[in-house]
């Protein structure tokens, strides 16, 4: 990181800095109090592989059953059904309940439900004598590959990240890991950050622009059905919320003398070699996997669903628009990787990691990140994730692989969405 002198600060670039350090914190924590009162997509993910094992049920070996799907996949999804109540529940669920109890719904037949196999199997397995006639063999074999995809690869993507991660501690206690190289990255200072962070990140681009943009792009998509309505303004208001933060620090890069800069450049992008990027962020994503996991485990073990989870991944779930699906997977997957690194790995966190210390730096940026998420649910396995993204663009020395790493992350997380 070059050092040399900066001026001193304006003493109003200070206060504004403090005055977006103020109403940062106000928004943030108030965004954190009322994440408590939104729903939690656990359930929903919870009853929807429930539904997927039960239809899988046929198409995996007798001998594996029990290890693969528990005891009794009708028995548990009955339970869950049963466990909502009748306010909630949807029509779907309730007709699905009463099958499930030997009863049949009124004016049931299979044509009625083409689309939803579960209904159709349960619904022949009320009037026929022999149940095995019902089963759906394609249906099942696709409903068994789905569930191992969202099942069996998380475990598989966790076991490998957990052998990585020993084979690393074992050579950080031999003395044997690569130094790192040096941190280099914006020539910025604290109150630089407090200003990009807070006030645009937070201040400008969460309150102040939607303000103005949210009226417009709800004016501009009034015209499409749902879900497509939603998709299109989450690309939209995502796009126009991120300005801000950019325009800001394209400025503050722009006052830096060049000269200054090192070879790669303020923001240490690298883009090549491509290979040894993809392969730092596929090792990054391995890696933090099992931590994330574990660290979500004992959250629910120690508090339960604190629930807020992010409403992007409810409009996942209830989609079945492919394009729809398209622009919010465009959106997780390629503008937030792209956008929040560029904040929050490649501007912030070298300037922490020069002032702080590198472990500070990765730290606080990472828990930062995940506070900007405004979810107390996913608080502490963001916070985990965050830190991950920062040590891949510390080892790395650039900022290419935490991007990509981001954007498996999410990429995966989506897929999962789909496959339930």
């Amino acid at each position: 990181m070059p050092s040399s002198p900066r001026p001193v600060s304006p003493r109003w670039k200070g206060l504004l800095a403090a005055l977006s350090l103020a109403m940062a914190g106000f928004i943030w924590l108030s965004g954190l109090v009322d994440s408590l009162s939104r729903p939690s997509v656990a359930p929903a993910l919870s009853l929807q592989q429930q539904e997927l094992t039960l239809l899988a049920e046929p198409a995996v070996p007798s001998s594996l059953r029990e290890a693969l799907l528990g005891e009794s996949p009708r028995d548990a999804l009955l339970k869950a059904l049963e466990g909502i109540s009748s306010e909630d529940r949807s029509e779907r669920q309730q007709r699905m309940l009463l099958l499930l109890q030997g009863q049949t719904p009124a004016s049931a037949d299979r044509e009625s439900e083409p689309e939803d196999p579960l209904l159709q199997q349960l619904l022949c397995e009320v009037s026929a004598s022999d149940p095995g006639l019902c089963i759906d063999g394609a249906a099942a074999g696709q409903a068994a590959l789905r569930l191992a995809f969202s099942t069996v690869l998380p475990l598989v993507t966790a076991l490998i990240g957990g052998l990585l991660l020993i084979g690393q501690a074992w050579r950080l206690v031999r003395g044997r890991l690569m130094a790192w190289p040096a941190v280099q990255g914006p020539d910025l200072t604290l109150i630089d950050m407090a200003l990009l962070v807070a006030g645009g990140f937070v201040v400008i681009s969460a309150v102040g622009v939607p303000l103005v943009a949210f009226p417009l792009v709800g004016a501009l998509t009034a015209g499409l059905a749902s879900p497509r309505r939603e998709a299109v303004g989450v690309v939209i208001n995502y796009g126009v919320m991120a300005l801000p933060s950019l325009l800001i620090l394209w400025r503050q890069l722009r006052a830096l003398p060049k000269q200054s800069a090192p070879p790669s450049g303020w923001m240490q992008w690298r883009l090549r070699p491509l290979l040894s990027a993809l392969l730092d962020a596929v090792a990054g994503w391995l890696m933090v996997t099992p931590l994330v996991m574990l660290t979500g485990w004992l959250l629910v073990r120690l508090v339960g669903d604190p629930g807020g989870s992010n409403p992007l991944l409810e409009l996942v779930l209830g989609s079945h628009d492919p394009i729809a699906l398209g622009l919010l997977a465009l959106t997780a997957v390629v503008l937030a990787p792209l956008f929040e690194e560029t904040i929050f790995r490649g501007a912030l966190l070298p300037v922490l990691a020069a002032r702080l210390g590198p472990l500070a730096g990765v730290l606080l940026s990472g828990l930062l990140f995940a506070m900007a998420h405004i979810s107390v649910g996913e608080l502490a396995p963001l916070t985990v994730l965050g830190v991950g993204l920062g040590l891949v663009r510390l080892r790395s020395g650039r900022l290419w692989p935490s991007v990509l790493m981001h954007g498996l992350w999410n990429a995966v997380t989506f897929l999962n969405l789909l496959l339930l």
